[in-house]
């Protein structure tokens, strides 16, 4: 165990979407979108989150940050319960953290120039004395992120994918946070961009300490700026390690389905591919026991189907939710 107290600690998330229907529009289903999702968060420390579309990565994210509230469990930030604080009590949290969205064309205001959208927070938290400071403490961050001071008196459409998620990263960045969600950062954008928004955020990190919760469904793009990766599947995490554990030594049959389709560069390197059979079951009416089962090319009948796995210890920081492995 680390002596280090987690920055973040999310106990038994949980978080349905309720199906209305009829007349009178009474809920008819639930969409289990996160489903009983724990980890901790070491200060400094980048968590990679990833899974196929609709896992529950982005709103495990939004429901850390009180954008969604969650159906249940618990959110513990520096000691603090998130979960049960009322919105008064939340704002001057919400400074500490802060999120950059997917899509850097429609994230940002187009109505709004630049200066404005980056030193709207400064405003809203009062950390500016005057336009003058506010102007200053833009400039400041638009070149901390690459861009420069004269961009300022322009428009979002002005700008290229790339520029506004720098953009929406010095937005982030304005108000001094500790931990920044990346909800697929970078997934919108060209590879080449790819590579320069990670390297700003790794040289942001070393800058600043900041701690990121990085949400990506690319494992390529996780593996280089994680220290630790988390795998997600229908609303569970099935597996959490150190991202040199995870790519070395896959625990989870989901995990090494995978990573067996992340391309190689070197083509005198040949791996087998494993193909899953069938689709992703829906959120709304999920399989019982391992939600993994269905698909799970080593799964026990009577086993995997009846009873949930725990995610358990496999080592002292490589953990999996399987009967058969760990």
């Amino acid at each position: 165990m680390s002596a280090v107290q987690p920055l973040l600690q999310v106990k038994n998330l949980v978080k349905q979407f309720p199906i209305r229907g009829g007349l009178l529009r009474r809920v008819v289903g639930r969409v289990h979108a996160v489903d009983d999702v724990s980890f901790d968060l070491l200060p400094g420390e980048t968590l990679g989150v990833v899974g196929e579309s609709g896992c529950g990565k982005s709103t495990t994210g939004r429901c850390v940050l009180r954008l969604i509230e969650p159906t249940s469990g618990e959110v513990w930030y520096q000691g603090r319960n998130v979960t049960a604080l009322d919105k008064a009590s939340l704002r001057p949290l919400a400074r500490d953290m802060q999120i950059i969205f997917q899509d850097p064309y429609a994230s940002l205001n187009p109505r709004m120039t630049v200066g404005a959208i980056v030193g709207e927070g400064l405003v809203i938290h009062q950390l500016a004395r005057s336009s003058g400071e506010i102007e200053d403490r833009v400039a400041r961050l638009l070149e901390t992120v690459g861009l420069s001071k004269d961009h300022m008196r322009r428009y979002p459409h002005e700008f290229s994918g790339g520029q506004r998620q720098r953009i929406g990263i010095a937005r982030a960045l304005a108000v001094e946070p500790k931990m920044i969600v990346c909800d697929e950062a970078v997934s919108a954008l060209d590879v080449s961009i790819q590579a320069q928004v990670i390297n700003l955020l790794e040289d942001l990190q070393a800058q600043f300490g900041l701690t990121y919760i990085f949400i990506a469904h690319d494992l390529s793009v996780v593996e280089h700026i994680s220290d630790r990766v988390a795998v997600m599947y229908l609303g569970r995490i099935v597996e959490i390690a150190p991202a040199s554990k995870l790519y070395t030594n896959p625990l989870h049959p989901y995990t090494e389905a995978l990573l067996s389709a992340v391309p190689i560069p070197d083509p005198t390197v040949k791996r087998k591919r494993i193909m899953l059979q069938g689709d992703v079951p829906s959120p709304i009416n999920p399989p019982p026991g391992c939600h993994f089962h269905t698909r799970c090319p080593i799964a026990q009948k009577g086993l995997c189907d009846v009873q949930r796995p725990e995610l358990k210890r496999a080592s002292e920081s490589h953990s999996v939710a399987c009967h058969l492995r760990g």
